[in-house]
């Protein structure tokens, strides 16, 4: 757990993902103590290697009409389709064998074999493409005194930045590359004959001999048609295209876009690289901007289209999130990617409006209804309201502040120097950052949330490194007169405590009261958990424990809440094995932080709604209780929030209003430190 330092005989106690830490500021001991979470394996999902597992739309808490809403609009062009979220199919429709000509979402599928040259160091973007294809741009001869021909890259192949016209055949080139975005299947072909060059392999039995089998794709759900717009083969190869020609049923797309939606991996198997699928999805940020050779048709494009994949990075799509990206084809062939809500749809029939262009405001009365189903599904607040709490309104998302970029997490308590102290994961801390990105690194809050300045503290023994579930994370921070861990020189060295929670604490989390821990209803400590071992995986239930201040570093001290007795008061055991919760939401209960709101007399958890990438896209629920252990009532829950929530989220004392009421959220959202100020409404009766 981390602690803090402080003037006096105080201390703070950091948690952290399997260990703890302790800090002190000047001359007197200032205790940091820190709970941490370990290193795990990948999330927990279904993978459909043979057959879809099924479930409800009640079961995976959607809105089965706004599903029916969203599969009577493709209904329209007639087809097929697929809805799945986790991993389970959810809703189907029409005959989900048939085989559909996919146009260009062809593009989509063949790139993945662009994911496997990276991974087995064959190709990279930034090659030159003349130096992996010696007849790259020719025919027509026209191109060879092209201008910037000799500087085109794979990536300008595969942002559409290389200056080719449309048709998939030997097209001209009638523009640099990298000064103009222009759809183009000609591109894409070229992009094809690379990869095959580099493998001297067709690229239909590359990907069913490393991707596609593997996926529980077999030769009848999926195949390329022999190219229809160049010579048949390439150095004596059979050539195919990117820029159109493959032809899928919808089961066999769904699973390619589960593929991406888990970052590549396909049940514990890394297939194609995890950052290849980050730069996929998003847009190629040096191109971004870029006119449209046709803005008409694809209206800003350079803005919302990443690698031979669309997305909507932009908002171009105000209600989808933004981290969606998604294969598109002519007759409207589509297979959408939502990782902040676990989604993957494929579609494929005719298309809803005649012709085809990048125009997105077709894709709205689609994907809106599916994104709606998670926003709003019914019963989406596992308690009902609180009776203290009637609303809580959001400043705007344009008054957001964010310092730190490229770090999450963010535990925080108040130590008796007036400052604030708080730990970061993955990144670099704030301006100026450190030299080399720190799996936990530690900082100092000074000042207002609508004027403050982030410190970064060194310490070589408290500095951790390692990327992701690699590395130990803090999860929990404060600030208190005993430590776990404890650091006598400012923060500069760190010693730790000598044993962890053996069983469930995955993430453990500090209950939190003003400076210095005053404030404290008792003379405990209490933390709490999602039970589950893992801080990467979520539970059905938050736990808690409970040790006397003045034992804090004694492990058979500690105390686990096991349920209530006759009347209602909270029964507390030695042994972890008699836990119980004290606040369910099964499969969704996830990382959390509580702190007293001491104008309202309520402890405010807040927690992160388990489910995709949560940096961009996602939601959480604010709960309230007059006790560390309940009754929790809802005081605010949404599954897509106007912005990206992060990983983590909690409600510092010190950013308190007197009377409670004005508060404010720090967020992880955007990989940052993030404050954006909430105003709370009371019932004046229930909250004297």
């Amino acid at each position: 757990m981390f602690a803090n330092a402080s003037p006096t005989p105080e201390s703070i106690s950091v948690s952290r993902y399997a260990s703890s830490m302790i800090g002190r500021l000047s001359l007197r001991i200032l205790l940091a103590t820190c709970l941490l979470f370990a290193p795990t394996a990948s999330t927990q999902t279904a993978w459909p290697t043979v057959e879809w597992e099924t479930a409800t739309p009640a079961d995976m808490g959607m809105d089965e009409s706004q599903l029916l809403a969203a599969r009577n609009y493709a209904l329209q062009g007639g087809g097929s389709g697929y809805i799945t979220r986790g991993g389970k199919l959810i809703l189907s429709w029409g005959d989900d064998q048939q085989l559909y000509d996919l146009k260009s979402s062809s593009k989509s599928i063949g790139f993945t074999a662009m994911g496997l040259a990276i991974l087995d160091g064959k190709l990279s973007l930034d090659d030159r493409a003349i130096d992996r294809h010696p007849s790259f741009v020719i025919p027509p001869d026209d191109n060879q005194d092209a201008p910037g021909r000799d500087q085109i890259t794979l990536l300008h192949l595969a942002s559409q930045t290389a200056g080719f016209e449309k048709p998939g055949g030997y097209g001209k080139l009638f523009y640099a590359p990298g000064t103009r975005w222009s759809y183009s299947d000609g591109g894409p072909n070229w992009l094809a004959e690379c990869v095959t060059l580099a493998y001297q392999r067709d690229i239909q039995e590359l990907l069913f001999d490393r991707i596609l089998t593997r996926l529980g794709i077999h030769r009848d759900d999926l195949r390329w048609r022999n190219h229809q717009y160049r010579d048949p083969q390439v150095d004596g190869i059979e050539s195919r295209e990117f820029g159109s020609g493959v032809h899928s049923n919808v089961d066999a797309m769904a699973r390619i876009g589960h593929l991406y939606l888990r970052g590549g991996e396909w049940n514990g198997k890394q297939l194609i690289p995890r950052d290849f699928v980050e730069r996929v999805s998003k847009p190629v940020q040096q191109f971004a901007g870029l006119p449209s050779f046709d803005e008409s048709a694809y209206p800003r494009a350079s803005s919302h289209y990443g690698l031979l994949w669309w997305n909507n990075a932009d908002g171009t799509l105000p209600r989808v999130p933004r981290d969606a990206f998604w294969s598109w084809g002519l007759h409207d062939s589509l297979i959408v990617v939502i990782p902040s809500l676990d989604i993957v749809v494929s579609r494929a029939g005719k298309g809803w409006i005649a012709g085809w262009a990048g125009d997105y405001s077709r894709l709205a009365p689609f994907l809106n209804p599916i994104v709606a189903a998670v926003e709003n599904p019914p019963s989406a607040r596992p308690y009902p309201p609180s009776p203290v709490i009637t609303g809580i309104e959001w400043a705007p998302a344009s008054s957001i502040l964010r310092k730190a970029d490229g770090s999450d997490n963010w535990p925080l308590t108040w130590a008796n120097d007036g400052h604030q102290y708080t730990a970061y994961g993955d990144g670099w801390g704030f301006e100026p950052k450190v030299e080399k990105k720190l799996s936990l690194g530690l900082a100092r809050i000074e000042g207002s949330p609508e004027n403050f300045r982030g410190v970064n503290l060194r310490s070589t023994s408290g500095e951790e490194v390692g990327q992701g579930g690699a590395g130990l994370k803090a999860s929990g921070i404060l600030m208190l007169d005993a430590v776990l861990t404890w650091s006598a020189d400012h923060g500069g060295t760190w010693q730790e405590a000598d044993w962890r929670f053996k069983t469930s604490f995955g993430a453990p989390t500090f209950l939190n009261f003003a400076a210095n821990y005053s404030g404290a209803r008792d003379d405990y400590v209490y933390v709490y958990s999602q039970d589950n071992d893992s801080a990467y995986n979520p539970a059905d239930r938050l736990v808690i424990a409970r040790v006397a201040r003045a034992s804090i570093r004694d492990e058979s001290a500690y105390e686990f809440f096991a349920g209530r007795d006759r009347r209602g008061s909270p029964r507390w055991s030695s042994s972890s094995s008699d836990r119980a919760g004290v606040f369910e939401n099964p499969g969704r209960v996830y990382r959390s932080a509580v702190t007293y709101n001491a104008g309202l007399k309520r402890c405010l958890l807040c927690q992160i709604a388990y489910g995709g990438d949560t940096r961009f896209a996602g939601g959480f629920g604010v709960y309230d209780a007059p006790e560390p252990w309940g009754p929790w009532t809802a005081v605010y829950y949404t599954n897509y929030w106007d912005v990206g929530p992060g990983e983590t989220c909690s409600f510092p004392a010190k950013w308190m209003s007197s009377d409670g009421k004005t508060i404010n959220m720090v967020f992880s959202g955007e990989d940052a430190f993030s404050v954006r100020k909430a105003q709370l409404t009371t019932d004046q009766v229930k909250s004297r």
